[in-house]
């Protein structure tokens, strides 16, 4: 399943675990460009943030102040010399009354939690309104940009791959925003600057303290290592097992129809237990990391805090000193000790950001946003010497330069076996994708000098499966015309017969067909959507095998309502059951990616020994079976 997974992106694993390369965190970096809008927002919560960090630092100094006033010692003459000269600079008393009252001192410490409160509040509603605005901006950013690629795109690319792309990845984008960078600065803030204030307390403490360092950030970089490997390969595991759901809830009625239901739980119960035995690894190493980090951290403040009482006995620094210092080593301690989570976490995101990129860098078909132009064709169709490979098969040719003109208004059908090369036409024609070589020719224009949105407002498509959106019966028809009024829907419910069964239901229009269309049957979702290609009376028409998969009274209603759609405009058949291309134009018949044969229905039906005569006589008999 992994190795399915794989093509020219990179797998979700090898993004997160590589490491953060210079490129790699300009990429990263790019997603500050959505703050940008919002960037005054952001900018306060920064301010907010240091502030709320400054004043974090300031309880370990206030806490030790409290300490001494109350036990009335001032053992470190430096403290005293700054206050007796900040109390002359100022000529008053009012700092050293702040500083050797303990009732001061307490209530200068309550005012600075109420300001921490309320700073942290601002703190955090400002980076949560620029994460939310702005990620809201990456989501709307990715799915247009999903919406105008190439269809080659998404045959290359899972769908649960491009949805986690933007719910996943954006969300790691938004946790980085919102949470891993505030705590990234706030951590770096009080590494800096609580060292800098042990180094003033008393750097003989600090030069110990620092020393327990090396050994606890080596094991922490060794143990992180490890420990995301682990993770990474729980996610994966993760996607894989969501992978099946979601193909299993996609084709739920084919499991139901082969009685695979208990081939799918085993495959999905094989698949969670490599996701528990991922687990319970990553469980492991990280209580193994826990027990670590206690006894690393704890046995060095212990060595600390006896050191300090020696320090204590000689005088070197006074009780509220130690305490202060022993506080600030906690502080920092915490801050390094979560490093190596920020870094893997920091790791996540710049994976998430280049796989972000990666869709947002795609050269769309067109610019979504550009204006709608009101070209009208005519609908005269031309191939010209026209070879195609599928991008995914270059090696096999699907059509060996085919030549045809299908002229304004003409009705024509495409016939032959089954990888023919029928489909591809019409693929061609909506340009779908490009020809290998030749030339397709839209009113005697190459389709190549067209704008491609434009081109397409002028064509529909009946496929063979129809497959609705989850809403309303309203929304899928009006879909081929998103501003038409009722009147404008009921009518095109009427021509393509489908009004009938649409009143029967009790909400009518505003009926929920469910998702994919369940809650209709396949005559009913054919009817749908030809009301929605009547409803955007399109030049050309394309109608894909649209009756082959229906029963006889369900093909007759659409039969009736195919003819009344395919009135006064140039319409292509893809022919599966040939008795219904019997009042066309022409019939191509295609065979190993060439025109072997054309005519109309009739004389191509009296060619003996003809390849359209023999998959007649070969559908005939297969009826005649049945």
């Amino acid at each position: 399943m992994a190795e399915r997974r794989r093509n020219r992106w990179s797998t979700v694993e090898e993004k997160d675990n590589k490491k953060i390369t210079r490129r790699s965190f300009q990429t990263a970096l790019r997603i500050f460009s959505f703050i940008k809008p919002y960037r005054v927002a952001f900018i306060i919560g920064l301010v907010s943030l240091l502030i709320s960090t400054l004043i974090s630092l300031s309880f370990p100094y206030l806490m030790g102040k409290l300490i001494d006033t109350g036990l009335s010692l001032n053992a470190n003459p430096v403290i005293n010399n700054a206050t007796e000269t900040i109390n002359n600079a100022v000529n008053n008393s009012f700092i050293t009354n702040i500083f050797s009252n303990t009732n001061y001192v307490a209530i200068f410490l309550i005012g600075l939690l109420l300001m921490q409160a309320i700073i942290s509040y601002f703190r955090i509603y400002f980076f949560a309104t620029v994460t939310e605005k702005s990620m809201a901006d990456v989501r709307r950013n990715l799915y247009d940009k999903l919406i105008t690629l190439r269809i080659p795109f998404f045959e290359e690319r899972r769908v649960g791959e491009l949805t986690s792309r933007s719910t996943n990845d954006v969300d790691q984008l938004q946790d980085m925003l919102s949470m891993t960078l505030p705590e990234f600065i706030r951590q770096v803030l009080t590494i800096f600057l609580g060292i800098g204030w042990l180094f003033y307390t008393s750097p003989k403490l600090t030069f110990l303290m620092i020393s327990t360092f090396p050994i606890l950030v080596i094991m922490g970089v060794i143990y992180g290592k490890y420990i995301r490997k682990i993770s990474k390969a729980r996610q994966d595991a993760l996607a894989d097992s969501n992978v099946i759901v979601e193909e299993t809830m996609q084709n739920i009625n084919t499991v139901k129809a082969f009685g695979n239901e208990n081939y799918e739980s085993k495959r999905y119960s094989n698949n969670l237990l490599a996701l528990i035995q991922t687990g319970i690894k990553g469980a492991i190493a990280r209580g193994g990391f826990a027990t670590f980090l206690i006894l690393g951290i704890f046995g060095g403040f212990v060595l600390v805090l006896w050191y300090g009482a020696v320090l204590l006995k000689a005088g070197d620094i006074s009780a509220g000193e130690l305490v202060s210092f022993m506080m600030y080593t906690l502080f920092i301690g915490g801050s390094v000790g979560g490093l190596g989570d920020l870094y893997g976490r920091l790791q996540k995101t710049v994976g998430a950001s280049e796989r972000v990129f990666e869709i947002l860098d795609e050269e769309s078909e067109f610019d979504l946003h550009d204006k709608k132009s009101e070209l009208k064709v005519e609908g005269k169709i031309q191939f010209d010497n026209v070879h195609f490979s599928y991008p995914t098969r270059k090696d096999v040719a699907v059509l060996n330069g085919i030549s045809f003109t299908i002229d304004t208004g003409e009705k024509i059908a495409v016939a032959g076996y089954s990888g023919a090369g029928k489909s591809t036409i019409a693929q061609l024609i909506l340009k779908f994708y490009e020809p290998v070589s030749g030339k397709i020719l839209i009113d005697d224009v190459d389709t190549k000098n067209y704008d491609i949105k434009d081109l397409r407002h002028n064509m529909a498509i009946v496929p063979q499966e129809v497959i609705l959106f989850g809403g309303t019966i309203r929304e899928n028809i009006a879909y081929g015309k998103p501003d038409a009024s009722e009147s404008e829907i009921i009518a095109a419910a009427e021509k393509a017969n489908a009004w009938d069964f649409i009143e029967n239901f009790p909400e009518r229009l505003n009926t929920i067909v469910g998702e994919r269309g369940i809650k209709l049957s396949g005559g009913q979702k054919q009817r749908i959507a030809i009301a929605r290609a009547i409803l955007k009376d399109p030049a050309i028409l394309i109608l894909d095998e649209a009756t082959s998969s229906l029963d006889a009274e369900s093909e007759k209603a659409v039969q009736d309502a195919l003819e009344v759609l395919m009135q006064n405009r140039t319409t292509i058949i893809i022919a599966h059951r040939l008795s219904t291309i019997r009042n066309v134009d022409t019939v191509f018949v295609l065979n190993e990616g060439k025109i072997v044969e054309q005519g109309t229905f009739e004389e191509l039906s009296g060619m003996e020994n003809g390849l359209f005569n023999n998959l007649l006589k070969l559908q005939f008999s297969e009826i005649g079976q049945d």
